[in-house]
C-alpha cells in the first residue's frame, strides 16, 4: 500500500494506547444523512412505537468477494461456518486474531455461488483483502468505502424500516412478496420495474425488512417507502438518532480490534493504512490503561457464541476453543440513575451518545468497563452497554459508573481524578425485552 501504515504509526507514537487516546474527541457523525429530520428525541420512539425509516447507504463500507476462492478465504479468516451458508442469506460474521479476541464482527451476504457482500465499518475488509493476498486466493476483491472516504455515489443503497407498524407498511407496499422471508435471509423483490433484495433484519431489534440495491434505484425506493408509510407517520431517522440504536439494540459498535500487539500480525499492521478504523480511533473516557490488550474483547463475553463454529479451522480457532468455558466477562445493559444524570450534566442536557470508555466500578474496585452510551427518550434516562465481571453482571446489580476524561499517557494508569459518580443498575442486553425475544427467536 501506498502512504503511511498502521505499523509505521504504531513505530513514531510508542505505542497502540499513545496512538490512540484523544480525550474529548467528539462523537462521529453519519456522512450525508441529515443530523435530524424530526428531532432525534422523535426519532428515537419512532422505531419502538411506530415505524421508522433508516438510510444506511453512507456509513458503512461495503466489500465484495467474487471467485473460485471466496467461500474458503471467507472460512479460513472467520469463526463462522460456511457449509449450509446458503445463496440469499446473511450472518453476522466474526474475525478474531491469533490469541481469541475479537477483531470486528460484520454482515456478510451470499449474492451467488462464489459471490459475497460484507458491510461494516472496516477492520473486516482490511483483514479479508490482507489474507487473500498473503495466502494467494483465487478472489477479486472490490471496496466501496463509506461516503466519507468515496468520491461519488455508493455502489449499493441500504435502507432499513422497522418498529411495530412496520409490517402494514411494507404490505401496503409490496402485498405478499415478502412473505416467507426467514430472519437474515433476503430474495429479490420488484417495484415498477426496478429490481432490488429486502432482506428481513433491523438495526435497532425491533421488526422490518432492510433493502439493498443498485444506487441507481435509490431515490425511487425511499420516496416509494415514505409514501406507503405516510398514514402511519412513517419517521425519517438521522444521524444523531441513528448512533442510538446500537446501545437499544445491544450491538457493542466500536470494540478496539486485537490487532496492535501480536508479532504475528505485524504483516496485517503493515498492510493497513494509518487512515483506517483501527489507525484514527479514539480512545477516551475515564477508563485507561497504558496496555491496548486491556481493551481488546473476546467475543464470548459480547454473547456471539451462538456464531462461532469450531467444526473447521480457522484463525484463532484454538484460542477460542480454550476460553469457550472460562469466559469471566459478560455484556449488560447499564442505565444510569436519573438523579445523577441530572446532577452531572445538567437538566437540559444533550448527551445523545458517547464512545467513550469507562469504569464500571464496586467501591473503587474495577468490575467492567462501559463502552457506549446514548440517552434513550422512551424510557427518559441514559444507558450503556458494558462489559462487566460476571459476578456482578446479573440483573438488578447496582454499580457505579465514573464519568470523566482521564488525561491519558502523561499521566500514567495510577493517575486519579476526581471522576463524577453516577449510580448504575445492571439490566440484560439488549434491554427491551421484543429485541432480546422475539426478534432474536425469529
Amino acid at each position: 500500500m501506498q502512504g503511511p501504515t498502521l505499523q509505521d504509526a504504531l513505530d513514531a507514537a510508542g505505542s497502540a494506547v499513545d496512538l490512540l487516546w484523544k480525550p474529548n474527541t467528539p462523537p462521529v457523525v453519519v456522512p450525508v444523512v441529515p443530523a435530524e429530520f424530526s428531532g432525534w428525541r422523535n426519532e428515537q420512539r419512532s422505531w419502538e412505537s411506530g415505524v421508522a425509516l433508516f438510510d444506511l447507504s453512507h456509513h458503512m463500507a461495503d466489500l465484495f468477494v467474487d471467485g473460485r476462492d471466496a467461500v474458503r478465504l471467507l472460512a479460513d479468516v472467520s469463526a463462522n461456518n460456511f457449509e449450509n451458508f446458503a445463496i440469499g442469506q446473511a450472518k453476522q460474521l466474526i474475525t478474531v486474531a491469533p490469541d481469541g479476541h475479537l477483531i470486528q464482527d460484520a454482515i456478510v451476504g451470499r449474492l451467488a455461488d462464489q459471490s459475497f457482500n460484507v458491510i461494516g465499518i472496516g477492520t473486516t475488509h482490511s483483514w479479508i483483502a490482507y489474507h487473500a493476498q498473503a495466502r494467494g486466493y483465487d478472489v477479486q476483491l472490490k471496496l466501496d468505502p463509506a461516503s466519507d472516504f468515496r468520491e461519488g455515489d455508493p455502489i449499493l443503497f441500504r435502507y432499513q424500516v422497522q418498529g411495530p407498524m412496520a409490517g402494514q407498511v411494507l404490505r401496503r407496499l409490496f402485498g405478499d412478496a415478502l412473505d416467507g422471508i426467514k430472519f437474515f435471509h433476503f430474495r429479490t423483490v420488484e417495484l415498477e420495474g426496478r429490481r432490488f433484495n429486502a432482506l428481513r433484519h433491523g438495526m435497532a431489534g425491533q421488526a422490518g425488512f432492510e433493502f439493498f440495491g443498485p444506487w441507481e434505484h435509490a431515490d425511487f425506493v425511499k420516496a416509494e417507502l415514505l409514501r406507503a408509510g405516510e398514514a402511519e407517520g412513517i419517521t425519517q431517522v438521522g444521524g444523531r438518532a441513528y448512533y442510538t440504536v446500537g446501545v437499544d439494540s445491544g450491538w457493542m459498535a466500536t470494540p478496539v480490534p486485537a490487532i496492535y500487539t501480536s508479532p504475528e500480525l505485524e504483516g496485517f499492521r503493515r498492510f493497513t493504512s494509518v487512515f483506517s478504523y483501527e489507525g484514527m480511533g479514539a480512545l477516551q473516557g475515564s477508563f485507561y490503561s497504558a496496555n491496548i490488550e486491556d481493551y481488546y474483547l473476546s467475543p464470548y463475553e459480547l454473547g456471539y457464541g451462538r456464531s462461532i463454529s469450531l467444526s473447521h479451522d480457522f484463525i484463532g480457532r484454538d484460542a477460542l476453543a480454550a476460553a469457550k468455558d472460562e469466559v469471566r466477562r459478560a455484556k449488560v445493559t447499564l442505565v444510569w440513575n436519573p438523579d445523577d444524570v441530572e446532577r452531572v450534566f445538567g437538566a437540559d442536557h444533550d448527551l445523545i451518545h458517547s464512545y467513550t470508555k469507562d469504569r464500571v466500578e464496586v467501591g473503587s474496585t474495577l468490575v467492567g468497563v462501559s463502552e457506549y452510551a446514548a440517552y434513550m427518550e422512551p424510557s427518559g434516562t441514559v444507558h450503556s452497554l458494558a462489559v462487566v465481571d460476571v459476578d456482578h453482571a446479573k440483573a438488578g446489580t447496582k454499580l457505579t459508573l465514573r464519568w470523566g476524561q482521564h488525561p491519558g499517557p502523561a499521566a500514567g494508569s495510577d493517575y486519579r481524578e476526581d471522576f463524577a459518580a453516577i449510580r448504575a443498575t445492571v439490566r440484560p442486553a439488549p434491554f427491551h425485552d421484543y429485541a432480546r425475544t422475539a426478534y432474536r427467536a425469529g
